[in-house]
């Protein structure tokens, strides 16, 4: 069940109230799970039955996204305002440094976090921030072509094409290796997500000079990468564990940009160990 939380957020602009939704199941020492631009916390549906198994999961909806409210007007949407938003919104749920996992936009989110001493360990799936200046022109241009996509399709004709596999890989195969794994309601869903994001344009300008260069001391940190990635290449990876050099640097075989649908119980062990390697590490 979603529900949502209003709570106080330090901008440039001053305190200004935040509103947004999240959906909360399982116990245990708290996780936090970010969904990537343009999509929704449905994206870890398929993995956060096993993760409750042994977390207090909490999944997003960031800011002008999925079904939360944007951020106030005026509010920037970039990394030094979001990522202690997030911290904000777990003091609210009363969670102090969860552990953090995240996706693309939410996986540079993770870590930021992390840097900035709100996390107890990120696992980060195929984050942004770690591309070159060309990398990063594709991957906004691609993520443009399937907003307008979205965007120009009628809602009875998506329906439509996400009934066959075919049309599903049509829709999301540039982020699922395995887009025929996906429902036709979710894709449905996610494509609508896209579609009616309000934070998709401020978010994608605010990227445009993002490169994360800290390192993360003192916690476990994960860095995971799809060989399948077509939209974030996989050789950022190890541009990613140079900069964050104690990361583990994993490989996801057979996954996509978004590998939680492509191998579930993979990425959920991913997290999992991340999460367990910070017990470890706290009882030594």
């Amino acid at each position: 069940m979603t529900a949502t939380v209003s709570f106080t957020i330090d901008s440039p602009l001053g305190p200004r109230t935040a509103t947004v939704a999240y959906e909360r199941k399982g116990a245990g020492e708290p996780l936090l799970l970010l969904h990537g631009i343009g999509h929704h916390l449905q994206a870890w549906h398929p993995v956060t039955d096993i993760l409750a198994a042994e977390h207090d999961v909490i999944a997003v909806d960031l800011p002008g996204f999925g079904v939360s409210e944007p951020l106030p007007e005026g509010v920037p949407y970039d990394l030094g305002t979001v990522a202690p938003a997030l911290g904000a919104l777990c003091a609210a749920l009363g969670v102090e440094r969860p552990h953090v996992a995240g996706n693309s936009l939410g996986g540079l989110l993770a870590l930021e976090m992390g840097r900035i001493g709100l996390a107890g360990s990120v696992t980060a799936l195929s984050p942004a921030g770690f591309w070159t200046e060309g990398e990063r022109r594709y991957a906004f241009a691609t993520l443009l072509a399937m907003r307008a996509g979205a965007k120009a399709l009628p809602r009875p004709a998506l329906e439509r094409l996400a009934r066959a596999a075919a049309g599903r890989a049509a829709l999301t195969g540039t982020i699922y290796a395995r887009p025929a794994r996906r429902s036709p309601d979710a894709v449905v869903a996610e494509t609508l997500a896209l579609r009616d994001a309000t934070g998709f344009e401020k978010t994608l300008a605010a990227g445009g000079s993002v490169r994360f260069t800290d390192d993360v001391p003192g916690l476990p940190v994960t860095i995971a990468w799809g060989t399948r990635d077509r939209l974030l290449l996989r050789r950022q990876g190890v541009r990613a564990k140079h900069t964050v050099p104690g990361a583990r640097l994993v490989r996801l075989p057979g996954c996509g940009h978004v590998p939680m649908s492509d191998d579930p119980a993979l990425v959920a062990r991913v997290v999992l160990d991340t999460a367990r390697s910070a017990a470890t590490r706290r009882a030594a």
